[in-house]
């Protein structure tokens, strides 16, 4: 059988950084803006306090190795120009954004990405 196609993963360092996020602070989930800057960095929140809505598109949840997986969410605009892609979420050590979790910790989340193969956005749609 084969491997489910997801829209977006999370590599083993970062996992290992939002289950010990996850105990500090409860439940988190990213979104991923299209703003300048560190806006367009996937930000980790506390579950709900980014609220999201019409102009957001849910890409996927990431497996953490937790009861509940990690909901990652796109603004709709910068959805469009992604969204022949596949997203992982990794970690990289320097200072992240102020508003996410992680950037006390003096480390940063990014996003790797890779174009979608043809088999791959055709199941996707």
């Amino acid at each position: 059988m084969s491997q489910p196609i997801e829209r977006v993963t999370v590599t083993g360092a970062a996992a290992d950084l939002v289950r010990r996020l996850t105990e500090a602070h409860g439940p988190v989930m990213f979104h991923q803006s299209g703003g300048c800057c560190d806006g367009s960095a996937p930000m980790c929140y506390p579950d709900g306090d980014f609220l999201t809505g019409d102009a957001d598109v849910h890409l996927g949840d990431l497996d953490v190795g937790l009861d509940r997986a990690v909901p990652f969410w796109m603004s709709a605009s910068q959805y469009a120009y992604w969204k022949h892609t596949h997203l992982t979420v990794d970690v990289v050590p320097g200072r992240g954004a102020g508003f996410s979790l992680e950037a006390p910790e003096g480390v940063r989340f990014l996003i790797r990405s890779r174009v979608l193969t043809d088999e791959e956005y055709a199941v996707l749609g």
